[in-house]
């Protein structure tokens, strides 16, 4: 079946400045639900994309979306949820933030395509999502993908990325900022390892897709064709920005506690949550699907 009607929860973020593009390029009209439509004046320029003020959380509101779609995209997430002591909590606790984000949102996206007969959806989760993995971020990632992949009337497909980079991405876009302000950058987790993705290529698996009737219950892991350590990045963003930088890796212990504290800051770089995730090796098992070769960073 061609998916010609698609909706894009999340799509003014950043893999949905892309995903949407990719979809209209093969002229397939998008709707993309934004709180406010001035964050995705990009999308708008679109031919076929039709951008909607909406809050995708308030009741009836995807019902209302899905209607006249044959496909649901969910690009949703959030690395940051509520504050607290994620150390004292059981495997299968998750905070109320990624609760409602991670999982809840899944379940009305599917509410939605029920009542309205939408059959496909596609899904985001993430890389070393598990139930029983050490962070929040990771268990409630794992639990909404278990609740898009358990339905039997429906076709879904869930995506596993890894860091994605590209344009205006917050993960190497940070790295990058950090020298010019920090003569030697303390670094947690040094030896954290990555295969980041680029978000063109994620946006490219997800439209392969699409139509592509083989790939309904199956998870697919995305990955470039380079792995990091933390430090190794950070040294090879300071070396392509032309900022000679000594890069000190921190201890485990000094790691949790620099993540613990740098969580009470106004709109925290990291967080407890994020150390417990980089305990989790970021990187893939196989190929990159669909016969793409990804882009090396």
């Amino acid at each position: 079946m061609k998916h010609r009607n698609v909706l894009v929860v999340g799509g003014s973020g950043f893999l949905g400045r892309h995903l949407p593009a990719a979809l209209s390029a093969r002229g397939i009209r998008i709707t993309v639900p934004t709180r406010r439509r001035g964050r995705a004046k990009h999308l708008i320029l679109l031919p076929t994309a039709d951008v909607v003020e909406a809050d995708i959380f308030a009741p009836g509101t995807l019902e209302r979306l899905a209607r006249a779609h044959d496909a649901v995209v969910n690009l949703v997430g959030i690395l940051h949820g509520r504050r607290g002591r994620p150390d004292e909590r059981g495997p299968n606790d998750y905070g109320p933030d990624f609760a409602r984000v991670h999982v809840e949102l899944p379940q009305a996206i599917l509410a939605a395509c029920r009542a309205n007969g939408v059959r496909r959806a596609l899904h985001v989760s993430a890389l070393g999502a598990s139930p029983t993995a050490p962070s929040e971020y990771l268990r409630s990632k794992a639990i909404g993908e278990e609740v898009m992949l358990a339905v039997d009337d429906l076709a879904v497909t869930a995506f596993r990325p890894s860091i994605v980079f590209g344009p205006e991405d917050k993960f190497l876009n940070q790295f990058a900022a950090m020298p010019r302000f920090l003569p030697r950058p303390a670094l947690p987790c040094p030896h954290a390892r990555f295969q980041p993705v680029y978000v063109g290529d994620v946006a490219r698996a997800m439209v392969a897709a699409l139509d592509d009737p083989e790939t309904r219950g199956k998870v697919y892991e995305l990955c470039g064709p380079g792995v990091y350590t933390m430090k190794g990045l950070v040294g090879y963003v300071c070396a392509v920005t032309g900022r000679r930088r000594i890069v000190v890796g921190l201890s485990d212990r000094l790691s949790y506690w620099q993540a613990r504290l740098m969580e009470w800051t106004p709109g925290p770089l990291m967080s407890l949550d994020n150390y417990y995730s980089m305990q989790v090796p970021n990187v893939c098992s196989g190929e990159f699907p669909f016969g793409i070769q990804p882009q090396a960073l």
